[in-house]
């Protein structure tokens, strides 16, 4: 039997993981869902290595954390055979591009992804979004990307664009 491919899965909270706090009445990065997300997900032929990092919304990360997430992103790159980053998408780009002037080409895919609707609501992309992770960190060479609305952009460059409520490259 084939021997399984290891994927680092760092989590950093972000719209993919709020939940609904009924106390408040609002939505917030209080638990991350992503155990349940992946529960949800064939992932025959990978081992996931859970990598809980942060559980913020990422209008709200610092540069710290920034930096948190890009340096832990590398070092699980030299041990597994792929890193997905579960990112908010606000600040997505930021770590992207940081990650990129560490590590232009790391030793293997490092795909960052979110969502723009929480998982908990009924229209929520974070399934499809979480699924064409998976695949872009096992069939792309090595890189950074973002994955995410049925496509994969690879940094630098890559752009939140609020009109449209996508991510695009800064040229397009």
């Amino acid at each position: 039997m084939k021997d399984k491919k290891r994927i680092a899965l760092i989590s950093t909270g972000g719209t993919i993981e709020k939940t609904y706090d009924e106390f408040h009445g609002v939505l917030d990065n209080a638990n991350s869902v992503l155990d349940v997300v992946l529960a949800g997900l064939q992932l025959n032929g990978v081992k996931i290595v859970r990598v809980p990092l942060l559980n913020k919304d990422s209008l709200e990360m610092t540069p710290q954390d920034h930096e948190l997430i890009a340096r832990t992103a590398c070092a699980m790159a030299e041990a597994h055979d792929g890193v997905i980053i579960v990112h908010g998408t606000d600040r997505l780009p930021v770590t992207g591009e940081l990650l990129y002037s560490l590590r232009a080409v790391p030793r293997v895919p490092i795909v960052l992804t979110g969502a723009m609707r929480p998982y908990i609501m009924r229209n929520t992309d974070a399934m499809q979004n979480m699924t064409e992770a998976m695949i872009a960190v096992q069939v792309m060479p090595p890189g950074i990307y973002c994955s995410m609305q049925n496509q994969v952009l690879q940094f630098p460059g890559v752009v939140k664009d609020r009109e449209r409520g996508l991510f695009v490259h800064s040229d397009d």
